[in-house]
């Protein structure tokens, strides 16, 4: 056995556990949020006596449909692989992990992870900024038996959607600034640590040609 096979195979299930936990991760978050998505389309009840503004409508129709989509897309890529690499774990073969797809699917892993914890969380929080706008907006507007009063010329609709709006706008700043930080750090990591790796199999390599240099 050479030095660095060890330390290839560590490595090997390294990935091997690494790509299977982003696999699950996906297909969680994508299942609960669009299910989520899609309860929030249905059940949203339209005022037929308030005129919403066309816009509203039609960003509220688009953002719930690309989130629907992202986070589908992400949950059948977790369901078409993560099988396969639940097999390979559970035939307890130390030698089994190159028969597992995903290193040769490591993209449609990275991009399912992608769609399902950034962009698919992005488009959530959109959404419900969108969802609020649509269920309070009316409120205040519609004649009742008890019309809601009016401060500074803001109905209680608008005032709740424009405090759900301050309240989500710098929640949404925040993830992105996260986003960011956190795989800017996870590349510095990855980086350093993969250096670091190299440079243990460079030392191994040049321990085991002196080993046969000297037995030669």
């Amino acid at each position: 056995m050479a030095p660095s096979e060890p330390s290839l195979r560590a490595l090997s299930w390294k990935r091997f556990y690494l790509s299977r936990a982003k696999l699950k991760a996906s297909s969680r978050t994508s299942a609960l949020l669009s299910g989520f998505a899609m309860v929030a389309m249905v059940e949203v009840e339209l005022e037929r006596k308030y005129d919403y503004p066309s816009v509203l409508l039609v960003a509220f129709s688009i953002c719930t449909t690309v989130l629907v989509a992202v986070h589908l897309f992400a949950l059948m890529v977790s369901t078409c692989i993560l099988p396969h690499v639940e097999a390979v774990d559970s035939s307890k073969d130390i030698n089994s992990v190159s028969e597992s797809p995903h290193e040769r699917l490591h993209h449609y892993i990275e991009l399912a992870w992608a769609c399902s914890t950034v962009f698919g969380t992005l488009l959530f929080l959109i959404e419900v900024i969108l969802l609020c706008w649509v269920k309070f907006l009316p409120v205040g507007t519609i004649k009742a038996e008890k019309p809601v009063e009016e401060k500074g010329g803001f109905t209680v609709g608008l005032q709740a959607a424009c405090a759900a709006t301050v309240i989500l706008v710098p929640v949404l700043f925040l993830f992105c600034f996260f986003t960011l930080h956190f795989y800017r750090t996870l590349v510095a990591h990855k980086i350093a640590w993969h250096s670091q790796e190299i440079a243990e199999m460079e030392m191994a390599l040049k321990g085991g040609s002196e080993m046969i240099v000297i037995n030669a």
